[in-house]
Parts: C-alpha cells; structure tokens; sequence
C-alpha cells in the first residue's frame, strides 16, 4: 500500500499538464486556494456542449478478460477495464452523467493547490446516463487516454462525436490512471506510474487492451450498433502511441489519430492517420514523430496549434484554469473547438467518406506538404 501511495504522488503532478508543482508558484497558491471552492460552484467547471445535432446517451461497461493476467498488479490473474459509451440518443433524458467519482477527482488533484479535492466530481457533462439510443448501424471510435489520465479526460470530444452521430467507446486501461472507481466502490491506482516505465510495454498492453474491448463490443448488445467497417482510433499521449500500435495489429481499425504523443513507428501503416500537437514540441523538428511520419503510407495529415500544452488537447484545456491552475496559453474553450473540429472533419472523411468544412484556424499549422520534404533534408 505504501508503495501504491508514494507512486500515485509522483505521477499526480503531471496528471493536469504540470510538470513540477514548482510550476504553481506561491502565489498562484494563494489565489487558487481562495478561489478554487467559489470557482467550483460558477459555471467554469462545465464541459462545451457538443456540436451536433443529436442529443447524447452513455453508459459503462464492465468488462474482464480471463485469457491474460494483469500486466501491472501480480495479485490479479484476470484483467479488468472500465468502459464509457456515448452515442446519439433520442431525447435529452434521465440524470446528466457524472464526470469522476470523488475519489476519482481527489486521486487527481491530490497534490495541487485546490481546496475542494471533489471539485472533479460536480463537473457538469452533457450526456445523459441511458438515454435510449437512435436505432441503427453506426461508426465507431475508440478512444484510449494519456498515461495516469482517467478515461473521464475524453468526455467533451466524446460526447461531441456521439452528437454527430458516432458511438464511442473510451478505455480505462486499469492501473494506468491516478484513480479508476470499479462498480463496488473499488478505487485503484497508478501501479504502472513508476520512474523509467517502458512507453512500449504500456502500449503493448494497450493494443491487448483495445482488441479485447473490440471483441467484446461486437460480440455483445451494442455489436448491433456498430457499423464493423468504420472504426477508428483516437488516442491521448500515450493512447496515441498506442493507436499506432494497435492498427499494425488490429485491420478493424480504419483510420487512427495521435493527440501529441510521442511514439516509435518502424512498419509502415497504410490507413489514414492524423498527428494534431503542440507548436512548441511537434514540427517537422520533432526526430520521433519525423521518422514515425515517413511509416504512414497512406492518407496522412500532421497539424500543430499554437498556444497549447500537452493537455490543451482534452478536457483539462478548461477544467484547469477554471480551478485557478496554470493552463495553456490558448483559451480552453477555443482549444477544444480547434481539436474537436478537426478530428470531426478527419472522421467524417474516412468512415463516411464525408466532407465536412473545416474553418481556417490562424492558430493551426498544417505540415503535411512540408513534412516529407523536410524529413528527406534530414
């Protein structure tokens, strides 16, 4: 337990985006611990509403696979996920859906200066918990979250593809988040947050992870929901390193997005894919993501917006300046709609063959003409 403990501390800090707490100065503490409980109760702990034009449904899945042991905790012989579905509902019914757990949301922001460590679990989402969903075969995306992120991370881009019209289906990879709250009141921790974890060994396990996941779907309820030639992938950090890696080993995913995760590519993937990142880490400079661009064989896009952060591209874009914590430089708001309307458009393209209108962002570089010239001077 002790060591469960001290792990969790570590990653903590980096779980918003910060990379030391040193970067919260002082006085930054003192306004966030004075704001942060009024904060709370205002309008700014509230995700963007959703796009489209459907209103939106989720539920949770349980799930456990026999066939493999727990790659991070010894004790468990079977390896159990959590899962959150949105979709498009018929109406706006029933309870909006919670966005963590208060145990979720104090394992979050447990080592930052926050007053009300609960202030996660009153963040106001969209979704309505069993709404009945529109009938039909619909596109899939599956989403896999950033290292020590919960899966909680996704809802606004989840629930604006669900508004679109999309199922989709968000991975808690258990014991890779700060926190994870199972249906009996369990709460599980980092156990794989330790110093020098090999990024390969936790995208492996994510690849396992994800085709489980797939199985499970079609051959369950939602299977007829799910439109089998139209799936995609959208990772995180390192869920997308981990989209990669499962579309080299899983030909049921279509199309893959990596949200500013730095990741290793050495097979050639020939399905569109789409590199979206930070200005300041992910140009054409970048040696990772320049030898991993020249592996993309097919359709391929590479974007970086400027004024964000590593999790400028989620929902911690407006849940952290809105608890007083130092964000990124672009507005959250205005982040968000960047990220979500460029992976609609990605979407709609290669699982509908769609061509939805993209505005012109100033703050977005497109690379894609200048990336394979510039990968052939170095």
């Amino acid at each position: 337990m002790r060591r469960t403990l001290a792990v969790t501390t570590v990653v903590s800090l980096s779980v918003l985006g910060l990379a030391t707490q040193a970067q919260a100065t002082s006085h930054s503490q003192a306004i966030a611990q004075a704001q942060s409980a009024d904060l709370a109760k205002t309008a700014g702990l509230a995700l963007p509403a959703p796009t489209g034009e459907r209103p939106v449904g989720t539920t949770g899945l349980h799930l456990v696979d026999k066939s493999r042991p727990d790659p991070w905790n010894p004790e468990a012989k079977e390896r159990e996920l959590l899962v959150s579905l949105w979709y498009p509902a018929k109406k706006a019914t029933g309870r909006r859906a919670p966005y963590m757990t208060a145990a979720e949301s104090q394992a979050v922001l447990k080592d930052y200066p926050v007053t009300d460590k609960d202030a996660l679990a009153r963040v106001r989402t969209h979704a309505r918990v069993d709404a009945r969903p529109v009938g039909g075969r619909r596109p899939l995306v599956v989403m896999s979250p950033g290292f020590s992120f919960p899966r909680a991370t996704l809802t606004s881009l989840a629930e604006d593809f669900a508004s679109r019209g999309y199922l989709v289906a968000a991975v808690e990879h258990t014991y890779e988040s700060v926190g994870t709250t199972f249906p009996d009141g369990r709460t599980t921790s980092c156990l794989a947050c330790v110093k020098g974890q090999d990024s390969g060994k936790v995208a492996a396990s994510r690849v396992k992870d994800v085709r489980f996941v797939l199985d499970r779907l079609i051959e369950g309820r939602w299977g007829r929901a799910i439109d089998r030639s139209k799936i995609a992938m959208v990772g995180h950090s390192i869920g997308g390193y981990a989209t990669a890696q499962t579309m080299l080993a899983e030909p049921r995913i279509k199309a893959g997005v990596n949200l500013d995760g730095s990741f290793e590519l050495t097979e050639p993937i020939k399905r569109p894919f789409m590199l979206v990142g930070t200005a300041s880490g992910h140009t054409p400079e970048d040696e990772k993501w320049r030898r991993a661009w020249a592996h993309f064989t097919g359709w391929k896009r590479w974007i970086t917006v400027q004024g964000t952060d590593h999790s400028a591209f989620v929902d911690y874009a407006v849940l952290r300046p809105a608890l007083g914590l130092p964000a990124q430089e672009l507005d959250g708001a205005r982040a968000l709609e960047i990220t979500r309307a460029h992976l609609a458009g990605f979407l709609d393209l290669h699982l509908r063959g769609k061509r939805t209108p993209v505005e012109k962002y100033p703050e977005v570089t497109d690379h894609t003409r200048n990336a394979s010239a510039f990968s052939a001077a170095h």
